[in-house]
């Protein structure tokens, strides 16, 4: 037998003595469950909407007048989360592949948390002064801050075409601030020196992050951040609210609202985590508008906060602006050609469903705008006075 031969003979019969994948025992294996998208759109959507909307309900209609106690909670709860997280989960493994030292630290991690404490407390405080519907048409000009931010620190070079794109959306929120019934000048400029603080902390994890070696997921800059900004929240908190804090103000909150609170503000962390690994950054760019109109008509129905249609028209102009500056116009229009070829589609495949569709946001549009163009006579109104003279008249006791 030649060398060839036997090679082959020994190849054959190692290859006859291994194990072999039964290729029906394959197939007939279930693939593994996965959520759609859509899921983590509408629970990132919930979360985050509902993060503002218990912020502002603790803050303004419970009378809790201390967002600055209130973010440092939000950011103990979450070191103490996230450092379970860190011991008993697999979530947090990423951090393992960030290189941090005492040095990167102190040099990037505390600058950072610096101005991610300045922007979460002026975001807080804004709740004082501002309704939800203003405050986020306010945040519509981030893009605008972040851009100027880069310029500054060098992360980008000014471009003129850049800069007329966005200044689209400054006049939209100029014209939506015109159109503010109740503006408040206090709260105005919190919220900016809020959007500034947050525009300068997203720059500067853009330039920590352009090395490889300090990529990190929201949920690991969490881990990294939340113990710094709460120590900061708690010095300032502790010079300007805590002597004002009486226990009594805590009990009439109670401690299960903030329980809730906190774990309602960590879990939106968690869900940005699980969003960006399903979905695109397309999605979340169109869900941050989407939550964004949702959060002004949650206003105007929980609140009454009054919209005016001068708003409206400059929220809009300020909403299209930040679109297409993050997308551009080539992407849009392909993005609108493929929602139209999936929107006939559908009409052919579920005719009643797309009427109904139809109808009800009719319907909601109608209300939004019956809402906010309503005469604004109606609110100063006070019924008590005819209920009492029509109760003199039948004898019952006045109000």
């Amino acid at each position: 037998m030649g060398v060839d031969e036997k090679i082959r003979a020994s190849g054959e019969q190692v290859r006859d003595t291994l194990p072999t994948i039964n290729p029906d025992v394959e197939k007939s294996q279930p693939p593994k469950p996965s959520l759609h998208p859509a899921f983590y759109v509408s629970i990132w959507i919930s979360l985050s909407s509902s993060v503002i909307l218990f912020n502002k309900w603790i803050l303004s209609t419970l009378g809790f007048e201390y967002p600055v106690i209130l973010t440092t909670f939000h950011l103990v709860f979450a070191t103490i989360m996230t450092q379970l997280l860190a011991r008993y989960t697999t979530l947090l493994d990423g951090r393992k592949t960030v290189k941090m030292t005492g040095r990167v630290y102190l040099r990037a991690i505390v600058p950072i948390g610096f101005f991610f404490s300045l922007s979460l407390i002026c975001g807080n405080l804004t709740y004082l002064y501002l309704s939800v519907a203003f405050i986020q048409m306010l945040k519509a000009t981030t893009p605008v801050f972040v851009l100027f931010s880069s310029w500054a620190l060098g992360v980008s070079q000014p471009n003129l075409k850049v800069f007329l794109n966005v200044s689209v959306i400054v006049v939209g929120v100029v014209i939506a601030s015109i159109g503010e019934i109740k503006f408040v000048w206090i709260g105005f400029i919190y919220q900016i020196f809020g959007i500034a603080f947050e525009a300068l902390r997203l720059t500067m994890v853009q330039r920590l992050l352009s090395s490889a070696e300090f990529k990190m997921d929201p949920l690991v800059s969490l881990y990294y951040f939340a113990p710094v900004c709460a120590a900061m929240n708690f010095v300032v908190a502790l010079f300007w609210e805590l002597p004002k804090l009486s226990m009594q103000e805590v009990y009439d909150v109670g401690f299960m609202t903030f329980l809730l609170n906190g774990l309602c503000a960590f879990a939106l962390n968690v869900s940005v985590v699980f969003l960006i690994g399903k979905t695109s950054s397309l999605v979340l760019t169109l869900c941050g508008v989407l939550k964004d109109v949702l959060l002004v008509v949650a206003s105007m129905i929980i609140w009454g906060t009054q919209v005016t249609g001068l708003q409206f028209f400059g929220y809009s102009i300020a909403l299209g602006g930040m679109v297409y500056y993050k997308l551009g116009y080539e992407a849009i229009k392909g993005y609108a050609g493929e929602a139209g070829r999936q929107w006939a589609d559908f009409g052919n495949r579920r005719p009643i469903l797309r009427r109904i569709s139809i109808m009800l946001f009719t319907v909601m549009t109608i209300f939004v705008l019956l809402g906010g163009l309503a005469p604004t006579y109606a609110p100063g109104m006070d019924p008590t006075e005819y209920l009492n003279e029509a109760k003199n008249k039948i004898g019952i006791a006045r109000l």
